[in-house]
């Protein structure tokens, strides 16, 4: 198992809750006894998407999330939501968490707005240093997505690094750094030892 000791050590004292699991089912069959009744917005994630959460919390709850409902409008309707979930594009083990965004939504989730924010976060998005997560976020991350998308991006033609490009196409149009979680909002970290998303 990948010891998170040190990245779990370094979040709880920025402020996060920390929770670790052996696999993607045990934080999926977490969050699903965690929330009932809630409205739950989704960020663009292809971790919650490998995890089967969509289809699990709707039973029980009202799930927004643009990848399965109209994109515009549910964007915007998960804002609102009291829980965002999310993952992220890297993840420093001196504790801070990287992302990079689009159109925003998942970004402005993570800052503002819900009860309380989960990030879902798989072993591969794990980085010893700041520095190495906004690289891994621009040069890893954000490549493999835009090429998932069909982009006409330079990224997305080799998937090879980030060539802070120009292309009205470019899904790199902000990135956030958390150091911590915001004021006023609970934030959850859910670590897994499993190779999870982007």
């Amino acid at each position: 198992m990948t010891n998170f000791d040190t990245v779990k050590r370094n979040l709880e004292g920025r402020g996060y809750s920390v929770r670790v699991f052996s696999s993607g089912k045990e934080a999926a069959d977490y969050l699903d006894a965690a929330l009932e009744g809630k409205a739950i917005g989704f960020g663009g994630s292809a971790t919650l998407d490998a995890l089967g959460l969509y289809d699990r919390l709707v039973r029980r709850n009202r799930v927004i999330w643009h990848w399965k409902q109209d994109a515009a409008s549910a964007r915007r309707e998960a804002m609102g939501t009291d829980v965002y979930l999310t993952s992220v594009n890297a993840l420093a083990e001196t504790g801070e968490l990287v992302n990079i965004d689009g159109a925003g939504n998942r970004a402005a989730a993570t800052l503002f707005g819900h009860e309380k924010v989960y990030f879902v976060i798989g072993r591969n998005k794990l980085v010893p240093t700041y520095d190495q997560a906004v690289w891994r976020a621009r040069n890893v991350a954000a490549p493999q997505r835009a090429r998932q998308l069909g982009k006409k991006t330079p990224c997305a033609v080799k998937c090879d690094r980030c060539y802070d490009c120009k292309s009205p196409e470019r899904i790199c149009r902000g990135l956030v750094t958390l150091w911590g979680p915001m004021l006023g909002m609970e934030a959850e970290v859910l670590l897994v030892d499993a190779e999870l998303g982007l």
